[in-house]
């Protein structure tokens, strides 16, 4: 039975789990795993296997655990994510070979892959933006303690009107975001996350944007050492992002919203 293994999204990957090019394939009760490359961060593996069933298309995968020391699984190489050093929390790349899974590692059944990660992935999705808002106000607050302790041509950064200009818009920007995600939150508890499927594509167009356009104007402020590790907006500004790749990227969740528009407004 082929199957595709899900990885992280190297340079001959694609973004659509049907596009997968990985193969496993089932040997009595263990499913093998063919030489493939995938990223790791936790103690197992989560795996999206295509069953290659002709099914609908979203029912074709399956997930399976495979422990990380299990024999034929290496460690290649450690990732950076925008230079910085993403471990422990981010991604290696493993090089598979004959990997041996036991059967019961199989989540819920064969071509349940799809159902599982949107049952997770749309209040998950929120919970990535309540961070990053909190990332953002966090930078934000640097931001003025800089703006109100530094000098320069002969008066604080505070009394710069490009300085207050910057700040207020990302105040403005933060408290948007933060109604935005609440309400789709609200939405999500009344009447499930299938009905709130337009706020959630919104909260991951927006928030993530807003949040790498506040701390850009936070590292500015902030001059050179903007851009050191002795200021934490480096860091955020690398997490942040991520996020806009991290559950897909934006042109999807646009895609995916314009859609709901069209459909909604065109009668």
């Amino acid at each position: 039975m082929p199957m595709g293994v899900r990885g992280i999204q190297l340079q001959h990957a694609r973004y659509r789990p049907s596009g997968r090019v990985y193969k496993v394939r089932r040997r009595g009760p263990e499913p093998a795993m063919a030489p493939t490359l995938a990223g790791w961060r936790n103690p197992f593996q989560l795996c999206d296997d295509r069953t290659g069933r002709r099914f609908e298309r979203c029912d074709q995968f399956a997930q399976i655990l495979v422990p990380k020391h299990m024999p034929g699984v290496k460690v290649v190489r450690s990732l950076l994510s925008l230079g910085y050093d993403d471990a422990a929390l981010g991604h290696a790349e493993m090089h598979c070979e004959n990997v041996r899974a036991p059967a019961e590692n199989l989540l819920l059944g064969e071509g349940c892959s799809f159902a599982i990660a949107q049952g997770r992935l749309q209040p998950g999705r929120i919970q990535h933006c309540m961070r990053v808002i909190g990332t953002a106000h966090r930078a934000l607050e640097f931001a003025c303690r800089r703006a109100a302790s530094c000098e320069t041509f002969g008066r604080k950064l505070a009394d710069h009107q490009f300085v207050l200009e910057d700040l207020a818009k990302s105040w403005s920007e933060i408290e948007q975001a933060r109604l935005l995600t609440l309400k789709a939150a609200q939405r999500v508890d009344t009447v499930g996350a299938e009905n709130t499927r337009d706020l959630i594509a919104a909260v991951n167009i927006t928030v993530p944007l807003m949040a790498q356009t506040v701390i850009d104007r936070c590292m500015q402020i902030h001059g050179a050492g903007g851009l050191t590790a002795d200021n934490p907006m480096a860091t955020a500004y690398n997490s942040v992002r991520w996020c806009r790749q991290a559950d897909g990227p934006d042109q999807v969740h646009e895609i995916a919203l314009g859609k709901q528009i069209i459909r909604r407004y065109s009668g």
